[in-house]
C-alpha cells in the first residue's frame, strides 16, 4: 500500500499507519520501519526510543515497532525495491490535487502490483496477501484520538501552561519538568520518569485555573517566601501588597505577585511603592490596579512651564504691538 502526503510529521506518519490498517482490514504484529524521525527519536539497536504519539499509536493497534539497524539498508531491501515502483510509475506524471495522484496510485497497484509475480517468491502479491489477511490483529472500534504533546517547568505556583490555560500538580513538583498530552477534551501531565499520570483535567479556556483542594500546599513554600521577602525588600507598601495578594489567593497569586514585582523593575521602587500605597488606601491590593496605575502615570502628558526665564511677560508683546500700530499710517 502507497500513500501520498504533501510533507511529513510526527502526526502524519501515525496516521498514515492507521490509514493503511483500516484500508487492509487489520494490523500486523509487528511492524519494521527506518529511523526517521516520525518513528524513532533515538535510534538504538537494542533500545531504540521511539516518538510518543507514534508509539501511542501503534499500542492503541497492538502493533509492536523494530527499527531497523542504522545504515542498515539490506535488511528491508523489499521495502526499499517497492518505493522504487512507485517512483518509477510516477515519474514525469502531473496532478492538479493530491487525491488525482492517491487515485492513479490506487488503480495502478490494483490492475499491476497485486496482479504481478513477485521476484524472490514467484507468486502472485494478491494471493499472498490472502493467505496471511487472517492473521491481521482485529481493528479497535474506535480510532485512535490523537492529542499534541511538549514538556512544561511547573511554575512557582504550582501549576503547568498549556495554550493560555493553567493546571495544577500536587505539591512537590516545584521547578520539574513534566510531559504534557492535550486534545480539544482533556490535559495529560506525565512524570518523565516513571510515566505515571499526574493529573487529567478537562480542558479550560485561555486564562482560566484547574485546581484541586488537594493541590493546595500545606505550608507556604520557600520559594514564595524568598518573593514575599524580595517584595518587603523593594518597598514598604509594595510587601504590603504581596502579602494581600498572597493571603487573598494562595499559591494561585505567584504569578500576581511576580506581576508586581516585574513593575518595581520596569518604573523604579519609588513609583512602584507609591502605586501601591493607593492601592491599599482604595482596598484594592491587587496587581491589576499597580499595573494601570503606573501605566497611567507614565502615559499622562507633561503640564506646560508656567514661568521661566525663556518665558516673556505679556506686557513685552503688548508693548511691541502698540509701537508697531502707532508707526502705521493706516491706523
Amino acid at each position: 500500500m502507497r500513500l501520498l502526503v504533501w510533507k511529513s510529521s510526527s502526526r502524519t506518519w501515525a496516521e498514515l499507519h492507521e490509514r493503511a490498517f483500516r484500508c487492509l482490514g487489520g494490523a500486523p504484529r509487528l511492524t519494521v520501519l527506518d529511523n526517521l524521525k516520525e518513528g524513532v527519536l533515538e535510534p538504538d539497536v537494542y533500545d531504540p526510543a521511539t516518538n510518543p504519539l507514534y508509539r501511542d499509536v501503534l499500542a492503541h493497534y497492538g502493533v509492536t515497532a523494530l527499527p531497523c539497524r542504522v545504515r542498515h539498508p539490506d535488511r528491508k531491501g523489499k521495502v526499499e525495491s517497492a518505493v522504487g515502483h512507485a517512483q518509477h510509475k510516477l515519474q514525469g506524471l502531473r496532478f492538479e490535487r493530491l487525491e488525482e495522484g492517491q487515485a492513479y496510485l490506487d488503480r495502478w497497484e490494483e490492475r499491476w502490483a497485486d496482479t504481478r509475480i513477485h521476484g524472490t517468491t514467484k507468486r502472485q502479491v494478491a494471493a499472498m496477501f490472502a493467505e496471511e489477511k487472517p492473521h491481521l490483529l482485529p481493528l479497535p472500534v474506535e480510532p485512535f484520538r490523537y492529542y499534541a504533546h511538549g514538556e512544561r517547568t511547573v511554575h512557582l505556583d504550582g501549576a503547568v501552561e498549556v495554550e493560555g490555560a493553567y493546571y495544577h500538580l500536587p505539591p512537590g513538583h516545584l521547578g520539574r519538568r513534566v510531559h504534557v498530552q492535550w486534545d480539544s477534551l482533556h490535559v495529560r501531565v506525565l512524570d518523565p520518569r516513571t510515566g505515571e499520570l499526574l493529573r487529567e483535567p478537562v480542558r479550560q479556556e485561555r486564562g482560566r485555573r484547574r485546581m484541586r483542594d488537594e493541590d493546595c500546599p500545606k505550608r507556604t513554600p520557600p520559594t514564595t517566601l524568598q518573593l514575599l521577602a524580595r517584595a518587603a525588600r523593594a518597598g514598604e507598601h509594595v510587601g504590603a501588597v504581596c502579602q494581600a495578594i498572597h493571603r487573598q489567593d494562595g499559591e494561585v497569586g505567584v504569578r500576581r505577585i511576580l506581576g508586581v514585582l516585574s513593575c518595581v523593575k520596569k518604573h523604579g521602587p519609588a513609583a512602584a511603592d507609591e502605586a501601591c500605597a493607593a492601592a491599599l488606601d482604595l482596598q484594592i491590593p491587587t496587581y491589576r490596579f499597580v499595573h494601570r496605575f503606573l501605566e497611567r502615570k507614565t502615559a499622562h502628558p507633561l503640564s506646560l512651564k508656567q514661568v521661566d526665564p525663556l518665558i516673556r511677560e505679556l506686557t513685552h508683546y503688548r508693548d511691541l504691538i502698540d509701537r508697531r500700530t502707532e508707526g502705521d499710517p493706516t491706523t
